[in-house]
């Protein structure tokens, strides 16, 4: 039918594809005889307990959702390959990097990160951009974002961080109050909301936007020797944007805008594909550089750290099933291999430990034996047995303990990890004053061009108007100690919204007073006529 796109073909095209219609079945396998009634005692009477295809069916529908994720709940995804087209073994002893040419299968997710899974694709919001890389060494998530920074460079503030982008808990509705308090009172923040609201925070789609591994993380090479580094992926198809205008329209007339461009390029063999380059940093660098090469607000200017070109990653198939290909598919900072290694942020120590914990109560303690998560590419062997829907042979007579006489898996000191030494008294650092204002103040005159400019400020004045007043006058502040201009532009677009606010608010009251005061008349046949 004409007009009509691969995602809306879907089903009929995997009709066209059947030789053969099958015999339906229950759960264990046997065949059904009749699924258009269920079995009751007369025409009338009430359903037996011995129906079984009705049992099968039920139960198992009532168990059908399993808990959505708490963060970036609403995404799609697809699969493809990471090529490498550059040299870095210098850098990094990882096979997955060993030779020019050399392919890696991998899985990716994009989504958005605050809202529900029935949400909005085009809301104003982060975008996921989460990668699995089958290795012979183990699978490699590569955990992202479309933005080289973050909102907060302390993981402890990320449970409250994510309750303001949430509900609130009495209402139930999305609580600009909280919003904008939390972000205010954080001022390490600016930097990520500037992003935001600017156009950057609405991309057209995920084939337009770029991907960040966005922490600094640590490659070490075949002697021993480590650099840090940080991941960039620079999308071919160009950066696009929405405006915020534009975004809002989409978000009724196509919510799922996003997850349908990809599924429909990748159908009609538009293959979106991706530049992967890294940054790297030395030790040296590290420790005298004038910020925290740790603090994930912040960026490391390519021109004191230029990019490294390492390879493309390609996107050429679609799921075959949503649920079982990106519902069920868990990423985890934790999951790296030999030559790959974390750093001190914060933040990622934070989501070591965090991510791999909300997939073994969303998904099961044997969540990596699902096929999407399954390390493909080599062969498991340790001492995890049993638990919860084991779905491989549970390492069948070998020893389940360690060490052992009977030939069981050993390590090997060849992949031990690279030694760092650290000094410092063990305490809570504080890290409030760490220069939240001078990376922001780049990135609204260097950056953002003039017509940028005027989006952000939109953008943001129209959504921080619905905080309270003292809530503004921080915000202005803050943004102020960025740039003068950006503070003054943000106070006079926030006047000029409060003064219209103001001026409807108290027209639609003497309004309402009038028809009440009328309609108070009408009732009183002595009264003077409205």
């Amino acid at each position: 039918m004409a007009g009509r796109d691969k995602a809306t073909n879907q089903i009929k095209e995997w009709a066209d594809a059947q030789k053969a219609q099958d015999q339906l079945t229950t759960g264990t396998g046997a065949p059904i005889g009749d699924k258009l009634s269920v079995k009751t005692a007369g025409p009338r009477g009430p359903l037996l307990m011995e129906d079984f295809v009705f049992q099968d069916e039920m139960a198992h529908f009532n168990r059908e959702r399993i808990p959505e994720r708490v963060v970036h709940a609403k995404g799609a995804g697809a699969f493809g390959y990471l090529e490498i087209t550059h040299d870095i073994t210098k850098y990094s002893k990882a096979k997955i990097f060993e030779s020019v040419g050399k392919r890696t299968p991998l899985a990716i997710r994009f989504s958005t990160v605050g809202g529900e899974k029935g949400s909005a694709d085009t809301a104003r919001d982060p975008r996921g951009f989460a990668m699995k890389f089958y290795t012979e060494e183990g699978n490699w998530d590569l955990v992202g974002n479309n933005t080289p920074i973050f909102f907060i460079r302390d993981t402890i503030f990320f449970p409250s961080f994510i309750h303001t982008q949430k509900r609130n808990p009495v209402t139930n509705l999305k609580d600009p109050d909280m919003f904008w308090d939390f972000l205010t009172l954080r001022p390490e923040s600016m930097h990520q909301v500037s992003f935001l609201f600017s156009n950057r925070g609405t991309p057209d789609g995920y084939r337009h936007m770029n991907g960040y591994g966005s922490h600094t993380f640590k490659l070490v090479n075949d002697q021993d020797k480590a650099v840090y580094c940080k991941f960039h992926f620079k999308t071919n198809q160009g950066i696009k944007n929405l405006t915020g205008d534009t975004a809002a329209e989409l978000s009724k007339d196509d919510p799922d805008y996003a997850t349908r461009d990809l599924y429909n390029s990748i159908g009609d063999g538009n293959f979106p594909s991706w530049s992967f380059y890294i940054q790297v940093m030395t030790f040296q660098q590290a420790e005298n550089w004038r910020w925290n090469p740790f603090d994930l607000t912040k960026v490391w200017p390519h021109s004191d750290f230029p990019l490294i070109p390492v390879g493309q990653l390609v996107l050429n198939r679609n799921p075959k099933n949503y649920f079982t290909d990106v519902e069920q598919i868990a990423f985890s900072p934790a999951h790296m291999i030999p030559g790959i290694e974390p750093s001190p942020d914060k933040m990622l120590q934070g989501r070591l430990y965090s991510y791999s914990d909300t997939h073994r109560h969303r998904l099961g303690s044997n969540y990596l034996q699902l096929p999407v998560n399954c390390p493909y590419m080599t062969r498991v062997r340790n001492y995890q047995r049993d638990g919860p829907q084991c779905l491989n042979d549970n390492q069948e007579g070998a020893p389940n303990y360690f060490p052992n006489s009977f030939q069981g898996p050993n390590d090997d000191a060849k992949y031990l990890e690279h030694a760092v030494h650290y000094s410092g008294e063990a305490r809570r650092y504080r890290t409030d004053d760490d220069d939240n204002s001078t990376q922001v103040g780049n990135f609204w005159r260097q950056v953002l061009t003039a017509d940028d400019r005027v989006h952000l400020i939109k953008n943001m004045a129209g959504n921080l108007q619905g905080a309270q007043p003292f809530i503004q006058k921080r915000a202005i502040h803050n943004f102020s100690t960025c740039d003068p201009e950006y503070g003054r532009r943000l106070e006079e677009a926030l006047e000029k919204l409060n003064k219209v606010r103001g001026f409807t608010s108290h027209f639609w009251h003497r309004l309402v007073s009038f028809i009440v005061e009328c309609f108070l008349n009408a009732l009183d046949p002595w009264s003077a006529v409205c």
